[in-house]
């Protein structure tokens, strides 16, 4: 099941993305992730039967604050 996950993470400068950047692509079944938002506080990471609490868990060990806005499935286009 292909899945898009969007954490918000608190990130003050541009080492703070990177580091998040680097935890959330270590992470088993990643795909893609993306920096989202106006502010570019929020990470939108696509992939295989990700775990999502335990990717939160790994950002909140680093960033302290890092909250679950959505998880949904992402459907694949080849059934039209």
């Amino acid at each position: 099941m292909k899945q898009k996950i969007v954490i918000k993470v608190s990130m003050h400068c541009d080492k703070g993305r990177t580091k998040a950047l680097k935890i959330a692509a270590a992470a088993d079944g990643v795909v893609s992730v993306a920096l989202h938002g106006p502010e570019k506080d929020k990470l939108m990471i696509t992939g295989e039967e990700i775990d999502a609490v335990c990717l939160t868990s790994c950002l909140r060990k680093k960033f302290c604050h890092a909250t679950i806005e959505t998880v949904e499935e992402v459907k694949d286009q080849k059934g039209r």
